[in-house]
């Protein structure tokens, strides 16, 4: 498979996400990062803006929301007046006065040369420059009348007429929108995975004490009937014992003292 010279690969996803990472860590900006890769990777900071919220953003949101904690936390620590500063981590170069001098004359041999319908041909360009899968995509969402026709014994050609930028771009700001949103979804589905688990297991631990809680209350209440059928006997027992006592006697002494006949 034909690879595009300028196709992001694996190593510069992972340097663009870690330049963005370490920048939103230590309080500069995400624009100041585009700039970083933009000049290591001899691209605009717009593409590697693109990039980022196209493709590996979506690959290292936990780590940026790491990141952002981590600044926070971080400007706790510095305080208000050194903490809430964007601080700028990456300074692009500055050229002197002889590259200056040697741009400009070669922007103005550039201009002189362009020609009116120079526009068109950038737009073309412009278009050329999309990814197979980003234009496959494209046009499995167009209509079956809308479809190019699909030669056998030919790759895909791409007609300039239905495949124009501004439709192209349209339909990955939609295409990007919905993502956004089915991220968005997925994310309050886990929230609400994890808040229902949370409420299952507290609804498992009150099952557990009432259950608990009724065992007890049954175990008091046979302790207390218990107790009741023991102190009615002890009652009986005392009141049969009286019953069955025989009466003392008495007898009265020569002067008038009363003694217990012994029995």
């Amino acid at each position: 498979m034909k690879l595009r010279q300028d196709a992001w690969s694996e190593e510069d996803d992972l340097l663009l996400a870690e330049t963005v990472l370490r920048h939103v860590r230590e309080g500069s900006t995400q624009l100041n990062a585009f700039e970083e890769v933009g000049d290591k990777l001899n691209r605009t900071s717009a593409a590697c803006g693109f990039r980022w919220n196209a493709v590996v953003r979506h690959q290292y949101e936990k780590a940026l929301q790491l990141a952002k904690k981590q600044r926070k936390q971080r400007q706790r620590i510095l305080g208000k007046d050194q903490g809430g500063k964007k601080k700028l981590l990456y300074s692009p170069p500055v050229p002197t006065v002889d590259e200056l001098e040697a741009l400009t004359a070669a922007s103005m041999t550039e201009l002189g040369s362009i020609e009116n319908d120079s526009m068109d041909i950038l737009g073309e360009s412009i278009t050329s420059s999309l990814t197979e899968d980003v234009i496959s995509s494209y046009q499995q969402a167009l209509s079956e009348e809308e479809r190019p026709i699909v030669q056998a014994n030919s790759s895909i050609s791409y007609s300039s007429a239905n495949l124009d930028f501004d439709t192209v771009l349209s339909y990955l700001q939609n295409f990007k929108n919905s993502q956004i949103q089915v991220d968005i979804l997925k994310s309050e589905n886990e929230r609400l995975k994890r808040e229902l688990a949370t409420i299952k297991s507290r609804n498992k631990e009150l099952e557990e004490k009432l259950n608990k809680m009724e065992n007890n209350s049954e175990i008091i209440q046979e302790d207390y009937e218990t107790l009741m059928k023991i102190m009615n006997r002890a009652r009986k027992i005392v009141l049969l014992e009286e019953e069955e006592r025989p009466a003392t006697k008495f007898k009265m002494d020569r002067n008038g003292n009363l003694e217990k006949v012994a029995e």
